[in-house]
């Protein structure tokens, strides 16, 4: 199957900056990945909405940057709260001959005869199951068939799913439960809190901020993934003041 292919641009606007960017339809980006100096770049934010809804998180991406094409994973993907729309996004540069780990999302297909009924309520513990392989062997995503879960108490576990562990190693616990059926309870929605200006702009000003702090050569381990700006070091306690009598103590007397 033929890779997606993404064009981005050299980004010069940084920082609090970027806000014309997005107003011009414009995402600020980073590629960034193991011994791979991090570049900012830009993308056009159509055209990357259209990439994104066909290769998802799990799929390899061509960015092509000048004359440069880098096999990259879409990352970190950053939205505006109020409006859902995408707001930054980095591209993590991998090498194909070394294996990384990804999160692949679980999808529930069907819909159970117990919660049809109304027996039960199938409850969805795991989103995602992570996993380490190459970069071209990470699944799309994991396939549950909700229409075999008919009775309560019926459950599906990581060691349950259709993986191929001859390419894909599993890091969850085999035991862990995926999707279970539970008794039926009847539950009032919550509303949804709404969100202000200020908690629209402190989202995007963070998608910007872990951009930077990428460009700026921060990575984790094996992943590179960007750390967040303004991580601290645990703060040590202070130093005990020493007891006056027990120095005192010490003195010689003369």
């Amino acid at each position: 199957m033929e890779r997606v292919a993404i064009k981005v641009e050299p980004r010069q606007v940084v920082g609090k900056k970027v806000k014309k960017l997005r107003a011009e339809g414009i995402v600020p980006a980073n590629v960034f990945g193991k011994d791979f100096k991090s570049v900012s770049v830009q993308v056009d934010s159509k055209d990357f909405q259209k990439s994104f809804k066909e290769a998802g998180e799990t799929a390899l991406v061509d960015v092509k940057l000048d004359k440069e094409t880098y096999p990259s994973l879409i990352h970190n993907l950053q939205r505006d709260p109020r409006t859902d729309q995408i707001i930054h996004v980095d591209f993590h540069k991998v090498n194909l001959k070394e294996k990384i780990t990804a999160h692949v999302p679980v999808i529930l297909e069907g819909q159970s005869p117990a919660e049809k009924s109304g027996i039960g309520l199938l409850l969805q513990t795991l989103n995602e199951v992570e996993v380490e392989c190459l970069p071209t062997d990470i699944p799309a995503h994991f396939t549950i068939d909700a229409d075999k879960l008919t009775e309560v108490g019926q459950s599906v576990h990581v060691k349950d799913l259709k993986i191929d562990m001859d390419k894909v190693e599993v890091k969850n616990d085999p035991e862990e439960v995926v999707v279970s059926v539970q008794t039926a309870e009847m539950k009032e929605e919550e509303p949804e809190p709404e969100v202000s200006p200020e908690e629209v702009e402190a989202t995007a000003e963070k998608g910007e901020a872990e951009g930077e702090a990428t460009a700026e050569g921060e990575a984790t381990k094996e992943g590179g993934e960007a750390k967040e700006e303004g991580e601290k070091a645990p703060e040590t306690p202070a130093e005990k003041p020493k007891n006056k009598d027990t120095e005192l103590d010490k003195k010689p007397i003369v």
